[in-house]
Protein backbone atom coordinates (compact mmCIF):
# COMPACT_ATOMS: atom_id res chain seq x y z
CA UNK A 1 0.00 0.00 0.00
CA UNK A 2 1.47 3.30 -1.08
CA UNK A 3 0.60 6.21 1.14
CA UNK A 4 0.59 9.80 0.01
CA UNK A 5 3.59 10.36 2.28
CA UNK A 6 5.59 7.67 0.47
CA UNK A 7 4.69 8.73 -3.07
CA UNK A 8 7.47 11.32 -3.41
CA UNK A 9 9.95 9.01 -1.71
CA UNK A 10 9.10 6.14 -4.05
CA UNK A 11 9.51 8.42 -7.04
CA UNK A 12 12.94 9.48 -5.73
CA UNK A 13 13.96 5.86 -5.16
CA UNK A 14 13.02 4.90 -8.71
CA UNK A 15 14.26 8.00 -10.53
CA UNK A 16 17.42 8.92 -8.62
CA UNK A 17 18.59 5.62 -7.13
CA UNK A 18 17.23 3.28 -9.80
CA UNK A 19 15.57 1.00 -7.24
CA UNK A 20 13.29 -1.44 -9.01
CA UNK A 21 9.54 -1.28 -8.44
CA UNK A 22 9.69 -4.95 -7.37
CA UNK A 23 12.19 -4.15 -4.61
CA UNK A 24 10.03 -1.28 -3.41
CA UNK A 25 6.95 -3.52 -3.36
CA UNK A 26 8.82 -6.11 -1.27
CA UNK A 27 9.76 -3.41 1.24
CA UNK A 28 6.22 -2.02 1.34
CA UNK A 29 4.84 -5.49 2.10
CA UNK A 30 7.30 -5.84 4.96
CA UNK A 31 6.27 -2.40 6.26
CA UNK A 32 2.65 -3.56 6.39
CA UNK A 33 3.57 -6.64 8.45
CA UNK A 34 6.19 -5.00 10.67
CA UNK A 35 5.78 -1.21 10.54
CA UNK A 36 8.94 0.78 10.16
CA UNK A 37 10.40 3.52 7.99
CA UNK A 38 10.53 2.46 4.33
CA UNK A 39 14.19 3.50 3.88
CA UNK A 40 15.28 1.36 6.84
CA UNK A 41 13.32 -1.64 5.59
CA UNK A 42 14.95 -1.31 2.16
CA UNK A 43 18.38 -1.23 3.80
CA UNK A 44 17.68 -4.04 6.29
CA UNK A 45 16.67 -6.37 3.47
CA UNK A 46 19.69 -5.45 1.36
CA UNK A 47 17.66 -3.64 -1.27
CA UNK A 48 19.71 -0.44 -0.95
CA UNK A 49 23.27 0.23 0.21
CA UNK A 50 24.27 2.26 3.22
CA UNK A 51 25.34 5.05 0.86
CA UNK A 52 21.92 5.01 -0.80
CA UNK A 53 20.28 5.05 2.63
CA UNK A 54 22.22 8.22 3.45
CA UNK A 55 21.09 9.76 0.15
CA UNK A 56 17.48 8.92 0.99
CA UNK A 57 17.70 10.58 4.40
CA UNK A 58 19.41 13.62 2.86
CA UNK A 59 16.54 13.85 0.37
CA UNK A 60 13.93 13.45 3.10
CA UNK A 61 15.57 16.19 5.15
CA UNK A 62 15.53 18.56 2.16
CA UNK A 63 11.96 17.69 1.12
Amino acid sequence: MTTRKNTGLIQFLQDELAISPASIQVALRHCEQDPGPLPMVLWQYGLITLEQLEQVYDWLEAA
